[in-house]
């Protein structure tokens, strides 16, 4: 072989796959990517980790030296899910507002959160139908999500101050009620839009569906 036609191959362009092994966070981020989309549309059951990789583009082998097996990739993508609508829910910066304005800013975030990132919601369903086990695993559930809480407990002790909030509310009650009727409009959307014949996922439904929402948290907020 010439002299040539080795420096010619050695300067031959960096494939994707080289890119990402110099840069692990790309990598890591990319693969689970690929693992939310595919578990959200397949379960844990049916996704498959060759089309995760394929997704991803990377090989198998990277895949797992990342995350070990497709359980421990499953884990790493609901706490990557969970991280990212906790993530926005702080750029929000409810502590800033006026109480209402805070708690209409949240149901407001949380309702169209769920319509643009239908696998948040898929996610949920898979590990609820393995009973939280994966999440209750991981140890990090509490961290990740207990912040919303605390945040919520300053906005409605300082309505409960002004006049405006009722004083015997819990913030997680409150956080789950929201987060919930949002959750099942969602997650129930097919069965519902048959059964009353309605198109649910049609804007007017979706925005009428939403002003009721405001209207339900709100009026029991009051005092």
């Amino acid at each position: 072989m010439t002299e040539a036609v080795l420096k010619s191959r050695s300067r031959r362009p960096a494939s994707a796959e080289d890119a990402r092994q110099r840069n692990p966070e790309r990598t890591r981020a990319a693969i689970l990517e690929a693992a939310v989309a595919e578990f959200s549309a397949h379960g844990l059951g049916g996704a498959r980790i060759d089309a995760i990789a394929a997704r991803a583009g990377v090989n198998k082998r990277m895949l797992y030296h990342y995350f070990g097996n497709k359980e421990a990739l499953f884990t790493a993508a609901l706490l990557h899910t969970y991280e990212d609508i906790r993530h926005s829910e702080s750029d929000l910066h409810l502590e800033a507002m006026e109480p209402a304005q805070a708690i209409a800013r949240l149901i407001d975030f949380t309702f169209d959160y769920f319509l643009d990132h239908p696998h948040f919601v898929s996610m949920l369903n898979t590990e609820n139908m393995h009973r939280a086990r994966y999440l209750r695993g991981s140890g990090e559930g509490a961290r990740i999500n207990i912040p919303v809480v605390q945040t919520l407990e300053k906005v409605l002790a300082r309505g409960a101050g002004a006049g405006v909030f009722r004083r015997d509310v819990d913030p997680v009650q409150l956080y789950v009620s929201v987060a919930g009727i949002c959750y099942f409009y969602f997650s129930n959307i097919h069965t519902l839009s048959t059964i009353f014949e309605r198109d649910l996922a049609a804007r007017p439904m979706l925005e009428a569906r939403k002003r009721h929402v405001l209207e339900v948290i709100l009026g029991y907020l009051r005092p």
